[in-house]
């Protein structure tokens, strides 16, 4: 499992390296045209562009870092710096949408003059360069399950749509005169980053509260490790996910007894192989007898009660 990860971790990072490289050069082209033209539109793209650079770059740097091994004072490594850059990225997304948004409520008042051939013509560019990135993104990396790569590829996204919002803009300053298409097709775009930069963070900052995975169900969690043979019990379940793609779990589970230490590792190797299937990539497991006091919640329930802290601290 953990050399499948590190696959899609290298070409995660293939791909973004490219696309960086890409998306730098054509945003500097556009901020550049945008203040020729004179165009918000353009010039919100390439602020989006920026973005996106800045968010391959954070992206790039926290694969690079996630791959430093751990230590004894972090014992997880770096895999979470992934999972911070992510938060970053959805923070500056949100940021940028606010800030166009600003911009373009002057630009509405009144509406610049703008030089919509060179516009236009740099719009198209930009399209194809962001239709170029994300087709590679979709090719090469895991953009589903990995959040700091599905938080690039968001960008690239709505970047796309900005791109075609410049271009619809161009074409209504040219053939009708309205000069209040660039400053709406800036709008449109804003909304299109605010969006993503909310999904983004709000998956983000569920992994860093230590939130159960979407991607597995605790319920069936609990009904497989119940079912297990030699299992009288589970209690204290914690699932969390230490990073994309790498979901961990804790437990107590109650078996007999009289269980030796061979059989009881024999259940756990069951377990282990059952839970690896359930997007479990990293599993620790207490065995201990019914004797062994607890609350009876699958999940702890951490009680008030002093005298059954009291009663716990002696156990």
């Amino acid at each position: 499992m953990a050399n499948s990860h590190n696959h899609a971790h290298g070409e995660n990072k293939k791909v973004l390296l490219i696309s960086f490289f890409i998306i730098t050069s054509y945003m500097l082209v556009e901020a550049v045209g945008g203040y020729i033209t004179n165009s918000l539109a353009l010039l919100s793209d390439a602020g989006h562009m920026l973005s996106d650079a800045v968010s391959l770059g954070i992206a790039l740097l926290a694969f690079t870092f996630s791959e430093k091994a751990a230590n004894a004072s972090k014992t997880y490594g770096y895999k979470r710096f992934e999972i911070l850059a992510a938060v970053l990225n959805g923070v500056t997304l949100i940021l940028i949408a606010f800030f166009i948004f600003y911009e373009a409520i002057e630009c509405f008042a009144n509406p610049p003059e703008v030089a919509t051939n060179g516009m236009l013509v740099i719009s198209i560019i930009g399209l194809a360069v962001n239709i170029l990135v994300a087709w590679i993104m979709m090719r090469g990396s895991d953009t589903k399950e990995n959040l700091n790569m599905r938080g690039a590829f968001l960008h690239v996204i709505s970047d796309m749509l900005g791109s075609v919002g410049a271009i619809i803009a161009a074409l209504l300053i040219m053939f009708f005169g309205w000069g209040w298409a660039d400053p709406l097709a800036s709008v449109i775009v804003a909304a299109l980053v605010l969006r993503s930069g909310y999904y983004v963070t709000k998956a983000s900052l569920h992994v860093l509260m230590e939130g159960t995975p979407p991607n597995v169900s605790v319920s069936d969690i609990v009904k497989t490790i119940e079912q297990t043979k030699g299992i009288l019990g589970v209690h204290d379940l914690h699932i969390w996910s230490i990073t994309s793609g790498l979901n961990a779990l804790s437990c107590h589970v109650v078996v007999e007894e009289q269980m030796t230490i061979e059989e009881g590792e024999k259940l756990l190797r069951k377990m282990e192989h059952d839970l690896e299937h359930k997007n479990i990539q990293h599993v620790t497991i207490q065995l201990e007898s019914a004797a062994h006091k607890c609350d009876n919640s699958i999940l702890c329930t951490a009680k008030a009660d002093v005298s059954a802290a009291h009663a716990h601290h002696h156990h």
